[in-house]
């Protein structure tokens, strides 16, 4: 086993991840492979320091000889140490900045670092290891900004077998496609879907402990139990929460309330190749156990998506709903007449991409996508007349194209029109990198 041959390999195995259109089951099978090359190595590896430095005689009992033995015993366990630190140690991270310009109120043009995320890492041993991401959200966080510092993970992950891994503390649900690979190298336009945005509230994060499970056959499940949602967190005030239901009451691991917690299921398959289809189901109670007119209140989300890579096409349909139970004594209290709380919540979309152009790392892919979202689709517990007008659905349409000058830095632009409300019709600009 040459170990200059391995470290080429995971190099490339990176590159590979980061490239757009790489299927989960080609990424598994590499994992797989690459990690069973290490474990041979690192045998082979303790086999040489073996030879090199056989077990020393028992030395005599004189303070003369017996201080020159432990002092090389300490330098070969030195150097052994700053050898490893340099694998054990990894750092990654995305950023992105963009400028979007309304059609009809150039005015409103902004410009902004949207995000910068830090994240870092270190691997114990081969089945152990701890990852962090800490983001920062328009460059700059003061009590007086529109700034934010945020841990978007900060976990430990173990695996219990080869195809059996576990996640404990703060983590990404692995729910739809954005919330986990949410990287501006990893999706078209230059702002995230509406969809999972505003019915999925990427990107959304609980404490809690999740499984993940694999097999040869492309299949690949998660579960776990997390903290949930906190209802007493619901806004008086409606644009927070027409802009997403469960982002405006997410509880990001902040003095997190666990009364009341939460499960999820998701199921995928990657057995075919380019092809990836799979849903998922969480479900939590609201209430947190807490004095308030709902004390069961609840919500559902269910969630299905597909992608199929074929050729230079890659094609993606994702459809999400949400639903909140119990939630009537909450509406019919002071705290819910103003802005009650919906009984649904939903949205769907559909988007597809071509490459039109590659030249060693460059590559043009135009994209077109498709949405309708909904996030107030009916309110129960309202006196009649006083439950507010239902909103039609917001229909938009998002044309425009990813120039990448790698497969971990990109160029974006994109032309958005609402169609129910010409007034959003927007312009976006964008870069974004990941390493």
């Amino acid at each position: 086993m040459n170990y200059k041959r391995t470290c080429t390999a995971i190099a490339a195995l990176c590159v590979a991840h980061a490239s757009y259109g790489q299927t989960n089951s080609d990424i598994t099978a590499e994992m797989k492979q690459l990690r069973d090359e290490l474990r041979q190595l690192r045998l082979e590896m303790q086999a040489l320091k073996t030879q090199q430095h056989p077990k020393a005689d028992p030395a005599p009992a004189t303070p003369v000889l017996a201080e020159p033995v432990v002092a090389a015993s300490a330098v070969v366990q030195t150097a052994a140490v700053q050898e490893a630190a340099p694998n054990a140690i990894s750092l990654f991270g995305y950023g992105e900045l963009n400028m979007t310009r309304p059609r009809h109120n150039v005015a409103e043009s902004v410009a902004t670092a949207r995000r910068g995320v830090l994240g870092f890492g270190y691997r114990f041993n081969d089945r152990t290891r701890f990852a962090a991401e800490l983001e920062i959200e328009n460059a700059v966080v003061s009590a007086g900004d529109r700034g934010e510092a945020a841990f978007e993970q900060l976990y430990v992950e173990h695996d219990i077998q080869d195809q059996l891994s576990a996640k404990m503390g703060l983590f990404l649900l692995p729910i739809g496609y954005m919330n986990e690979t949410h990287e501006p190298t990893r999706y078209m336009g230059v702002q995230r879907n509406l969809v999972e945005t505003a019915i999925i509230p990427t990107t959304w994060r609980e404490m809690g402990l999740g499984l993940r499970g694999t097999n040869d056959n492309g299949v690949r499940w998660d579960a776990g139990v997390v903290t949930s949602f906190d209802l007493t967190k619901w806004p008086t005030e409606s644009a927070q929460t027409k802009e997403s239901p469960l982002g405006a009451i997410h509880q990001e691991g902040q003095l997190a309330k666990a009364a009341s917690l939460a499960y999820y299921g998701v199921l995928n398959y990657d057995g075919i190749a380019g092809f990836n289809i799979g849903g998922s189901l969480f479900q939590g109670g609201i209430a947190q156990k807490q004095t308030i007119p709902s004390p069961h209140a609840s919500v559902t989300l269910t969630e299905i998506h597909t992608k199929w890579q074929v050729g230079a096409w890659d094609l993606v349909a994702l459809t999400a709903q949400g639903r909140f139970h119990d939630v009537s004594a909450f509406n019919a209290s002071a705290g819910g007449l103003n802005n009650p709380v919906p009984d649904q919540f939903r949205g769907w979309y559909t988007q597809a991409a071509y490459r039109l152009w590659r030249q060693g790392d460059y590559s043009l892919i135009p994209f077109a996508r498709y949405e309708r979202v909904n996030t107030a689709l009916s309110f129960s517990g309202l006196p009649v007349g006083l439950a507010p007008a239902v909103d039609p659905d917001t229909r938009v349409w998002t044309m425009g194209a990813n120039f990448y000058l790698h497969p971990q830095v990109v160029l974006k632009l994109d032309t958005q029109r609402y169609l129910n409300n010409s007034a959003l019709d927007r312009l976006n600009l964008g870069v974004g990198f990941h390493y």
